[in-house]
């Protein structure tokens, strides 16, 4: 048997339960993944919640999570190139990560690198793949100044370092707790709030090349303010002002490719890109990892260990 999150009513991080399920067992196709590591993200709270039903309505009983790295515990007819015990990270599109087992098809998953942590590993695709679409998104490259809203976050500290990658110059919006953290780190940092016009203005006398918004509440109206064009403002947290103003909302959806996610844990080995890790929790702990998420003000991704 196999243990699997489920909940059976839109609510908070109590209705969330860790109920015994079957093995499931591969398909045509597919493989069976021993998870090791799930993670947990924003998009999933808030469909849990009911915010998103419009959008990405819930059917119960539901499962939850997309993020996942384990180890093959069985491989479907026609699966080649992959083996039982083979270490993998990847990606399920049918909120089933945070279980003990996923079965996905085999083009969702791609062999974990050694220099990868797992709790990492399990936690990069949605915020990995999101922060990737909005860099692209904004066609950043050398000589550009880019704000980043959020840059603290899980998806945010993914994109100034894209952001740094590429050659562009990234200036983090943050809490002031996290103002020493982002400068240790190399990037320049201002406090959100009250003036946050000003100082983004006297941090770059030009004005921003680019905005990228992982926060929302009024982050692309301020981008249009400070004259950044809509075409190079990204926001993956307020689509009502992309209606209004005719920006960008990449997001995971975007650049959700088994490429993208091997490219993005190349980039976590060879020590371009950073994942911290806020937090981990066992599964049979998903309730209280939910409820740290909703405190807001992580700094970097919370794990769900199977």
């Amino acid at each position: 048997m196999a243990q699997a999150v489920r909940f059976d009513e839109y609510g908070n991080a109590d209705v969330l339960n860790v109920v015994e399920i079957p093995d499931a067992e591969p398909g045509p196709g597919q493989v069976a993944v021993t998870v090791v590591a799930a993670g947990i993200n924003p998009g999933e709270d808030k469909i849990r919640s009911g915010a998103l039903h419009d959008r990405w309505p819930a059917t119960f009983p539901s499962g939850q999570g997309s993020d996942f790295a384990g180890r093959i515990a069985a491989v479907g007819v026609g699966v080649g190139g992959i083996a039982v015990g083979d270490e993998v990270l990847g990606f399920t599109n049918d909120r089933a990560s945070q279980a003990t087992r996923v079965v996905v098809p085999a083009d969702q998953v791609t062999p974990k690198p050694a220099a990868v942590p797992w709790e990492v590993a399990g936690a990069l695709f949605v915020a990995g793949t999101t922060a990737f679409a909005a860099v692209r998104a904004v066609d950043a490259g050398p000589g550009d100044t880019v704000a980043v809203s959020g840059a603290a976050g899980g998806v945010g500290y993914l994109v100034v370092q894209l952001l740094r990658a590429r050659g562009a110059r990234a200036i983090g919006i943050a809490g002031p707790a996290n103002q020493d953290w982002l400068r240790e780190k190399g990037f320049d940092a201002v406090e959100y709030g009250d003036g946050l016009a000003e100082r983004l203005r006297a941090a770059a006398p030009d004005g921003p090349d680019a905005f990228i918004d992982t926060h929302g509440v009024g982050y692309v109206e301020l981008a249009i303010d400070l004259g950044v064009k809509p075409d190079r403002i990204d926001t993956i947290a307020d689509f009502a002002a992309v209606a209004k103003y005719g920006v960008k909302a990449e997001g995971n959806g975007a650049a959700d490719t088994i490429d993208v996610l091997a490219e993005l844990a190349d980039l976590v080995a060879d020590g371009t890109l950073e994942v911290p890790i806020a937090a981990t929790y066992p599964l049979t702990e998903v309730r209280a990892a939910y409820r740290d998420l909703e405190r807001g003000h992580t700094r970097g991704k919370i794990v769900l260990l199977a």
